[in-house]
Parts: C-alpha cells; structure tokens; sequence
C-alpha cells in the first residue's frame, strides 16, 4: 500500500494584504482568509493537545488581523506571526492543504 504524497507548496505569499496565497506543486491554488487560518491556528495554546478542543476565543481575535511574516519550518510547514502578536502555530502543508476554503466548499 502505497501511501498518500503530503501535498508541495511551490509559493507562498500573499493573495493581497491580508490573506495568505499558496500555490502547489499539482497546479492547485489556495487562499486563506487571515482570520479563518489565524482562528484555525494548530498550536498547543489555540487547541487543547489532549482533547482537540478549540481554546482560542474567536472574539478575542481582531476582524482586521492579519500575517505580519511567514516563515518555512523545515520541508513541512510554515510559521505566521500574526498582528495580534501570536507567533506560536506551525501550519503543517497537509493540514493547509486539507483546510483549503475550496476544497472544504466541495
């Protein structure tokens, strides 16, 4: 059994000011809403590593927030510090990739 190619970003950027573009390696092109991937952030103070339960407050999170920088982590994710000074979410390119606004409408 052959297993499944975790998904290759080829760009990353921004589709505008405020939300985050990425173009992969199979042609397909992704863009996040900078509120959505910031309340949807993986790391351990957003999501309880036990549960899965969702920590973040939603309405603690500004409408206007957005990326300030996006960093690669290794050959399998990016880092974002976001405007409301949190830094700490890995964004693994399977669960961008699984997260994708379009691919959720289908």
């Amino acid at each position: 059994m052959m297993a499944e190619a975790i998904p290759v970003p080829v760009e990353i950027g921004r589709a505008n000011q405020d939300d985050v573009k990425i173009n992969w390696q199979d042609g397909h092109v992704s863009v996040y809403p900078a509120r959505e991937l910031r309340l949807a952030c993986p790391c351990a103070g957003c999501v309880d590593e036990v549960t899965g339960t969702v920590r973040v407050i939603a309405t603690s999170i500004p409408q206007d927030v957005r990326p300030l920088k996006i960093d690669l982590v290794g050959n399998y994710a990016i880092s974002i510090t976001w405007s409301d000074g949190h830094a700490t979410g890995i964004y693994a390119f399977d669960y961008l990739r699984k997260r994708c606004p379009c691919c959720q409408a289908t």
